[in-house]
């Protein structure tokens, strides 16, 4: 994908000073460390993502209807809630209405959550794994690490304007590049690398917060009766093949329950239904 610049004197200047920095970066740290163990290219400050973050979010608010659903609401928030009490932090949780079973996590510590993903579900386990796991691409940092990849790609910072228009075309890459619906533009979908990455670390959160992880793979069970006949929902558009989605989640699953099974023992239950 190429993002054009408008400012020519901009481009000129940064694709001067581009090697350099990248140079630099390279030798410095910009080479990170995922909380899974996996070696990522992180190139843009968190402050900067952060406020992209803040930014997408505040759009949705604006043209997106907010859910006056007390129940859903509740729901949410109690779940969101008992997640965000192992990370610490102030988030944002907010409820669409939108019949699509979708749910984004932010940088900027926010969490979005459509009330057809609230339909879908079949218990507060599994809303909770779908939390988790877009928690997940939050706290291995996949927005930056995108943006970092397109930025070394183009040699260009033309993201950092898009945050005054976020209508605009370049407005549209950086909502793209933060994961966000695909009403706003997605240009460059998390990889599924990042996906499965998010899968554990989610199934992990969840059940640390007193959630039965092995509700995550009835999730992904109920995601692919939920597809079969017609096209994936967004959720699922851009996300690794269901069996092999559930066959990671399996292997993973002693270490989860461990986890869970210590929660369990510290009180940690969960009632958000």
């Amino acid at each position: 994908m190429t993002v054009v610049v408008e400012t020519t004197g901009f481009t000129l200047m940064f694709k001067k000073i581009f090697p350099v920095l990248f140079a630099s970066c390279l030798l410095s740290a910009c080479i990170t460390t995922s909380p899974t163990g996996r070696s990522q290219f992180i190139f843009m400050p968190d402050t900067q993502i952060n406020q992209m973050g803040l930014q997408a979010f505040d759009t949705l608010k604006r043209e997106k209807p907010v859910s006056n659903n007390s129940r859903y609401n509740q729901v949410a928030s109690c779940i969101s809630q008992a997640i965000i009490r192992e990370l610490g932090g102030n988030w944002e949780v907010v409820v669409f209405e939108d019949k699509s079973p979708n749910a984004f996590a932010l940088p900027g510590n926010k969490i979005g959550i459509y009330t057809g993903m609230l339909t879908l579900v079949g218990n507060q386990d599994q809303l909770a794994a779908v939390i988790g796991h877009e928690v997940g691409h939050v706290l291995a940092k996949h927005s930056n690490e995108r943006a970092s990849q397109e930025m070394a790609v183009n040699q260009g910072m033309a993201m950092v304007q898009a945050l005054a228009s976020p209508q605009s075309a370049l407005g549209q890459t950086a909502f793209g590049l933060l994961g966000v619906g695909a009403e706003y533009g997605i240009l460059m979908p998390y990889s599924r690398i990042q996906e499965s990455e998010a899968d554990i670390i989610g199934v992990d959160l969840m059940a640390k917060a007193g959630f039965d992880p092995r509700q995550s793979i009835a999730l992904w069970q109920k995601m692919e009766q939920a597809s079969q006949g017609r096209q994936p929902v967004e959720f699922l558009s851009t996300h690794p093949a269901h069996a092999t989605r559930i066959q990671s989640l399996e292997q993973h699953m002693p270490q989860a329950m461990g986890l869970f099974q210590q929660a369990q023992a510290m009180g940690k239950q969960p009632r958000c239904n």
